[in-house]
């Protein structure tokens, strides 16, 4: 009985739906003018909070956003990459560095383990249309160490 109990214990820790951790749930970031963008976190241990000011599927050059964390990593220098997938197939894979130790971009570059990033503000972006359908958007932030500090996974729907 206990070689039994023991399996069970290794199998529902191990198992792809993991007894331990449930999937986030799903947050709408935002859903207005024709385009919808959700997003969950794909990080096992932490959920954040994330959101868009002005919804539009005509992107505007300066995005206003909400984004807000716990750091569970130091980050001197923040890297942000992106991954657009249609229908699964690779769009584009872009990386940006957020803050670099000798060129800090945001008041929150710096900070420590523990401590809280909330950021409400405007993102460079550029001024686009977002054609019509459903993408995949991977995005994860990492710090000079390459530990995670933020991942999710996002889909866009335009219609």
């Amino acid at each position: 009985m206990k070689g039994f109990t023991a399996a069970f214990l290794i199998w529902t820790l191990t198992s792809p739906s993991g007894g331990c951790c449930p999937a986030w749930p799903t947050h709408t970031a935002c859903k207005d003018g024709g385009l919808e963008v959700l997003y969950r976190s794909c990080d096992p241990l932490q959920d954040f909070g994330f959101s868009v000011d002005q919804c539009s599927k005509h992107l505007k050059e300066n995005l206003s956003i909400r984004f807000g964390i716990i750091l569970r990593e130091d980050i001197k220098e923040l890297f942000l990459d992106i991954s657009l997938f249609s229908e699964g197939v690779s769009i584009l894979s872009y990386s940006y560095p957020i803050c670099e130790e000798d060129l800090p971009k945001f008041s929150f570059c710096g900070r420590r383990k523990g401590e809280k990033i909330y950021y409400a503000g405007p993102v460079n972006n550029l001024r686009f249309e977002v054609p019509k359908g459903e993408y995949q958007v991977l995005l994860q932030l990492y710090n000079e160490n390459y530990s995670m500090v933020a991942c999710a996974n996002a889909t866009v729907i335009c219609s």
